[in-house]
């Protein structure tokens, strides 16, 4: 691919489009959110796949534990608003180097699913947990970095003082291979660009609350998370994983601000290589909040 193609497909993409979405959706509750307003995009977006992301935190015993709840809470999510999609299971660890995939159906899958595409006419993929699945796709198929366009929320922003983030600090070995495969790839970073995106109470229970069974849920699970630890406290949660999604959507920049940038590639002791790998890549640093949460919101309230 040359660079003038790959600068091409960093520019928000103009018509409707295929996408895949990979998630580690038990993890917090922000990637139901994703879910659903990805599906609820149909006028642009259309949903090839469900891929379920491995996790490993105080909701998962293992990785392989935390991708198996993920798939789980994907079908829920769908069932909730009667939707259907190929779902497929992700990764039960996570890579061991930068050479060897991690087979699972999510790979598999989008490994395959990539021949259909082409750098004029690519997939998007949009990871919004550990990139594992969609590093060993790559391996597994060096076309997946031709004919797809990864956007993945994941990293820290760059004036942030380390890389510790959860996404990429589960998997750094992934998120290298990813970043340094050449493949069109956005980021959106989490602290200091996508911390900004938080939603309160009161909003989730004007917005949300008694529209239909999906919006009971996103705002009952998201108050109840809140207050389990905030209880007595004013709180806003941060919905992270939405603004992936959004970023297909942000026609004129109407949902987030973004640069083009050499890719940055993140090393095993938290923080950015200095020698840049010379592909470059789109970098998000702004998001228009109030205008990105009232989409979200209309969308998920719709009966």
């Amino acid at each position: 691919m040359t660079n003038e193609r790959r600068l091409q497909n960093l520019s928000v993409p103009n018509g409707r489009i295929d996408v895949v979405l990979d998630t580690d959706a038990y993890n917090e509750i922000d990637d139901q959110f994703a879910i659903a307003y990805l599906l609820k995009s149909k006028d642009k977006l259309t949903t090839k796949a469900l891929y379920a992301a491995p996790f490993l935190n105080d909701k998962s015993i293992s990785p392989e534990d935390g991708m198996n709840r993920s798939y789980d809470e994907i079908i829920k999510i769908l069932s909730l608003m009667g939707e259907n999609a190929e779902v497929y299971r992700g990764s039960v660890r996570y890579l061991d180097d930068e050479t060897t995939p991690v087979i699972s159906d999510a790979a598999r899958d989008l490994a395959h699913r990539a021949e259909a595409y082409s750098p004029e006419n690519p997939l998007y993929v949009v990871a919004i947990g550990a990139i594992t699945n969609v590093a060993s796709a790559i391996l597994l198929n060096p076309k997946v970095a031709e004919n797809t366009v990864v956007v993945w929320l994941g990293g820290h922003a760059l004036h942030y003082h380390h890389t510790q983030e959860f996404n990429m600090r589960q998997d750094v070995a992934a998120a290298r291979v990813v970043m340094g495969s050449g493949v069109p790839f956005v980021q959106l970073p989490c602290m200091g660009v996508v911390s900004s995106f938080t939603v309160s109470k009161p909003e989730l229970e004007f917005w949300l609350k008694g529209k239909n069974d999906l919006a009971n849920y996103l705002a009952q699970n998201t108050i109840k998370e809140a207050d389990s630890y905030a209880q007595g406290m004013a709180w806003t949660r941060v919905i992270w994983d939405v603004t992936a999604v959004a970023w297909l959507l942000n026609d004129e920049e109407r949902f987030m601000e973004s640069r083009v940038i050499t890719t940055p590639v993140p090393t095993y002791d938290n923080f950015y290589a200095t020698d840049y790998n010379g592909y470059p890549m789109r970098y998000v640093y702004n998001i228009n909040r109030d205008n990105l949460m009232t989409d979200l919101f209309q969308k998920i309230a719709e009966i």
